[in-house]
């Protein structure tokens, strides 16, 4: 029998039933602490890569990645960092990225620019209202950029995905629009640039924001918590089943 029933009315589960109970709620207690555990070991992740991009944020600027270094540049070691290139605009027409800024809705304004080392980089020059009609500097101008430096966002934005033929962006995919506007020698990241060069009526730069989400203690107290609601349901099954026991 599954249960067998006490005089008193009381029932007492079978040892197969008993044990395996027992053991599923070890087995819980053991996967929450896996993963409480697992995320202690992220926030720590979390907490170094803050640190590091605070780190590059803050610091002076140094050359932007030429050809020979693409290959190694990835978002862990180079995002944010703090960048300086030199050259001239290009001719070519800016690719306009649909934005929400604290400023509304809008547009980032993504503009070639061929660096005097002889690469072209595309250039964030800035945050543009929905509607904007506003010049930019023309071609041919010797001018320095100092910026972030951000990893190419291939494909599109949520749900809505870029289309080249249309010269519609949801998101700066440096690959897309670089072939869209016939491009070449174009480095694989785009640089967020600086506020403080901006003309009148022109993209306002420097309002990257740089946040990272950092729940990872939180879901860690749910985990070990959970693990410690399992143990102690589990140490209270074993003990009433000793009482029962006994009292046979």
């Amino acid at each position: 029998m599954a249960a067998e029933r006490k005089a008193d009315g009381s029932s007492r589960r079978g040892p197969g039933a008993f044990l395996g109970l027992v053991f599923l709620l070890l087995l819980a207690c053991a996967v929450f602490t896996a993963l409480g555990i697992w995320q202690v070991q992220r926030l720590s992740w979390k907490l170094d890569l803050i640190d590091r991009v605070e780190r590059r944020v803050h610091a002076a600027p140094s050359p932007a990645p030429g050809p020979a270094q693409w290959r190694s540049v990835t978002a862990e070691s180079d995002e944010y960092r703090r960048v300086r290139v030199s050259g001239v605009f290009e001719q070519a027409k800016p690719a306009l990225t649909q934005a929400v800024t604290d400023l509304g809705a809008g547009y980032w304004v993504l503009s070639p620019f061929r660096t005097s080392e002889g690469f072209t980089v595309l250039i964030n020059r800035g945050f543009v209202p929905s509607g904007w009609r506003g010049d930019l500097d023309g071609p041919d101008r010797e001018t320095s950029v100092t910026g972030l430096l951000r990893i190419s966002e291939p494909n599109g934005g949520f749900l809505r995905s870029n289309d080249p033929a249309a010269d519609r962006w949801f998101s700066r995919d440096v690959q897309a629009i670089a072939a869209a506007r016939g491009l070449k020698d174009v480095a694989p990241y785009f640089i967020d640039a600086d506020a403080g060069g901006d003309r009148p009526g022109g993209p306002k730069g420097g309002l990257t924001v740089v946040a990272f989400h950092n729940n990872h203690l939180v879901y860690a107290l749910t985990w070990f918590s959970l693990a410690l609601m399992a143990a102690g349901a589990g140490a209270y099954m074993m003990r009433r089943e000793l009482r029962l026991r006994r009292g046979r």
